[in-house]
């Protein structure tokens, strides 16, 4: 089968990984940034609430997270929103992409967890179902869980027997690579369908995603499998892809050229592309460490000091990770 099928099937399909909620953070595969600080969903909302007092966005109209995992991102905005303005949480819906329904039920009781009954969020099972006048979109590590194809010398990879072999490449991924100048590595296979979907069912809409990777294509293979916080490259000679499959993360670097062109070509125009770090604190985290800062004892305030220094940091998220801003 095509790699991107899978990959797919890795991901997605029956007993797949993502199919079996995963811990994030130091018992699972991975850190992400909503698992490692609260503040880094304050620092999105605060943007959010500048976009608000702007003029730019609607605050009768939706928040919404995509792949949200346990719900943490929204629920750590949603306590921002809270905490600043109030009344927001009156005017304001708020709602999941989430087309799994034991993730839903799982977001569900974190939410009541986090908030009883005072708020209120919508599931989606999947974006046809939104249907809103305007949306503040958000997405943390999204486009590096789409499908691929993997390109070398004008062959894409399949696999038999969990084993990648290569063949001849179709045409339209020639197409495709060539002006892209793209010989050798992935290319994301969705996008498109992704970008068109959010901008048939949303007329207004901010979008803004965090995910590692570059602005260009690499020439280069970034695909590699995380098992408890280890990282293995695809085409590691010790790496037997039939143990791996399914119960590891598998994983490349976006291209964030490629998400663009996306993206614009389904209407919306891309306002910002930046570091996490240069987002971060052009949102506002280090205000927010300031004012947490007046509130609680030094020894929390280091704890957290800390965690912002894992978002912030050149050597690990910072400038690894980057904030793009597509609006509509």
């Amino acid at each position: 089968m095509h790699f991107s099928s899978y990959m797919n099937e890795w991901l997605y399909g029956e007993e797949g990984y993502y199919k079996n909620f995963k811990a994030i953070g130091k018992s699972g595969d991975f850190y992400t940034a909503v698992s490692t600080s609260r503040f880094f969903g304050a620092s999105i909302a605060n943007y959010f609430l500048k976009l608000l007092k702007e003029g730019k966005a609607d605050r009768n109209g939706w928040l919404i997270e995509i792949g949200a995992h346990q719900g943490y991102l929204l629920c750590d905005m949603i306590q921002w929103l809270y905490t600043c303005d109030p009344t927001l949480i009156q005017t304001l819906r708020f709602g999941i992409v989430e087309k799994q329904p034991h993730v839903q039920e799982a977001q569900r009781i974190y939410i009541k967890e986090r908030f009883g009954n005072d708020v209120a969020v919508v599931h989606f099972s999947d974006m046809d179902e939104v249907g809103a006048s305007y949306a503040f979109v958000v997405a943390n590590e999204i486009f590096d869980a789409f499908p691929c194809e993997l390109l070398k010398d004008e062959k894409i990879a399949f696999v038999e027997n969990h084993q990648v072999v290569w063949e001849k490449a179709p045409d339209e991924i020639l197409k495709w690579s060539e002006p892209h100048h793209l010989r050798q590595g992935e290319i994301a296979v969705g996008y498109e369908e992704f970008a068109k979907a959010m901008s048939k069912n949303i007329s207004h809409c901010d979008f803004i995603s965090f995910d590692y990777g570059e602005k260009y294509v690499r020439n280069d293979f970034s695909i590699r499998i995380y098992r408890k916080h280890e990282t293995f490259p695809l085409f590691d000679e010790a790496l037997m892809l039939a143990e791996s499959y399914k119960k590891d993360d598998i994983t490349y670097d976006v291209n964030f050229k490629h998400v663009v062109e996306a993206f614009e070509a389904a209407g919306f125009k891309e306002e910002a592309y930046e570091t996490q770090a240069r987002a971060l604190v052009r949102f506002g985290l280090i205000e927010i460490l300031e004012q947490f800062a007046k509130t609680t004892t030094q020894s929390f305030y280091a704890r957290e000091a800390d965690k912002i220094k894992t978002l912030l940091s050149p050597t690990m998220m910072g400038d690894r990770f980057k904030m793009i801003h597509f609006r509509k």
